[in-house]
């Protein structure tokens, strides 16, 4: 029988403009600790005061923000980073999982390369693009930023990414692919399933040209299930 296509995310520019993110886990009633507006804006302050060039942001993207990036940009192109490789390395709480069945999500982790989608941001916007995205990727306290190294057009510049904070209770560790796959079949959060987040990241990665076998492996394999 033919699967159905995955649903969309249903999160959306306008919830975190409105930080309805934060409202959503604090209407929820669920017992998970985010960081307070005055620890994200100041999260955001130290990383834009050791942004390497303040006149040419970039966002390097690696899951989500491939297929649902919700921020505005004057351009976009693929790249590789090294130092760091992608992987279903954490715990999935509230968006694709609840505290009772944890769902999984893409994190960056050391060692290695990633190939993902860099995001240049408007100079003249730059500090509401990543209040955004700060509203996204760091209330819970998951993730550490960092300006990474990228090649555009043979130019060096620097991008910001999310890299997975080993010391964060959301970290997962290194999971067996059998493990991956019954924890993705059966977890859903506020914002759709564990399955349906593989699915759309998969369904990206063959749309913009980016090879992940571990991802390709995990869809092939759950798709057979």
């Amino acid at each position: 029988m033919k699967r159905p296509p995955p649903k969309k995310s249903l999160v959306k520019r306008e919830m975190l403009e409105s930080d309805g993110v934060r409202k959503a886990i604090e209407a929820a009633g669920e017992n998970i600790k985010l960081l307070s507006r005055e620890e994200l804006s100041q999260s955001l302050h130290r990383t834009i005061e050791q942004a390497p060039n303040k006149k040419s942001i970039w966002v390097f993207g690696y899951g989500s923000l491939i297929w649902n990036p919700m921020l505005n940009f004057t351009k976009k192109a693929l790249v590789t980073i090294h130092g760091y490789h992608r992987g279903f390395y954490l715990w999935s709480r509230i968006n694709r999982g609840n505290p009772e069945v944890p769902g999984l999500v893409l994190a960056l982790d050391r060692g290695g390369s990633c190939r993902g989608m860099a995001y240049k941001l408007p100079t003249k916007t730059f500090r509401e693009e990543l209040e955004i995205l700060w509203r996204r990727e760091m209330l819970g306290r998951a993730y550490s930023p960092r300006w990474v190294n990228i090649q555009i057009d043979g130019v060096s510049q620097h991008a910001l990414t999310f890299v997975i904070d080993r010391a964060s209770e959301a970290y997962t560790g290194k999971l067996k692919d059998k493990a991956i796959i019954k924890i993705i079949k059966t977890a859903k959060g506020h914002y759709g399933s564990s399955l349906d987040y593989l699915y759309q990241t998969a369904e990206s990665f063959r749309e913009n040209n980016i090879t992940d076998r571990k991802i390709f492996k995990l869809e092939a394999q759950l798709k057979k299930s």
